[in-house]
C-alpha cells in the first residue's frame, strides 16, 4: 500500500496543478431558451402525427414525396427549419384544412432546402451553384 501513496499522491497534485488551467463554462438558461426547446419539441411531435395521418400519407405520395422519407426527414430538421414551420402552422385555420398547409409547407421546405443544395429529393429543382 506504501508504495502506491507516492505516486497517486503525485498524480494528484499534478491533476490540482492542471485543474485551474482547464476553462469551466457556466451560463444561465433563461426562459425564452427553454421555450423555445419545448416548442421545437411540440412541433415536431405535431408534425410526427400530422404525417401518420391517411389523408396526409396521400397528399405526400401525390406530391411524389414518400412518407417514411418525410417522417425521417422531419426527425432531422433543424431548428430554424422549425421555426418556419411553426409559423406556417400558427397561420393556418382550424378544421381540416391543416393538412394541406402544413404539407405545402414542408414541400415548400423540401424544395428550398433542395435548391440550395442541402438535399436531393426533387429531380425538378436544381441546386444553385
Amino acid at each position: 500500500m506504501k508504495i502506491l501513496q507516492r505516486p497517486v499522491a503525485i498524480l494528484l497534485s499534478l491533476l490540482l496543478a492542471v485543474a485551474p488551467i482547464m476553462p469551466a463554462n457556466a451560463a444561465l438558461v433563461g426562459n425564452s431558451e427553454l421555450l423555445a426547446n419545448s416548442s421545437h419539441t411540440q412541433t415536431r411531435d405535431s408534425l410526427r402525427q400530422l404525417l401518420d395521418r391517411q389523408s396526409a400519407q396521400q397528399q405526400l405520395q401525390a406530391l411524389g414525396v414518400d412518407p417514411a422519407w418525410a417522417r425521417e426527414r422531419v426527425r432531422n430538421l433543424t431548428d430554424s427549419e422549425l421555426a418556419r414551420i411553426n409559423q406556417g402552422i400558427e397561420h393556418l385555420q382550424a378544421g381540416g384544412s391543416d393538412v394541406l398547409g402544413v404539407i405545402l409547407i414542408i414541400f415548400i421546405i423540401f424544395v428550398i432546402t433542395d435548391a440550395i443544395g442541402a438535399t436531393d429529393i426533387f429531380s425538378f429543382v436544381h441546386p444553385v451553384r
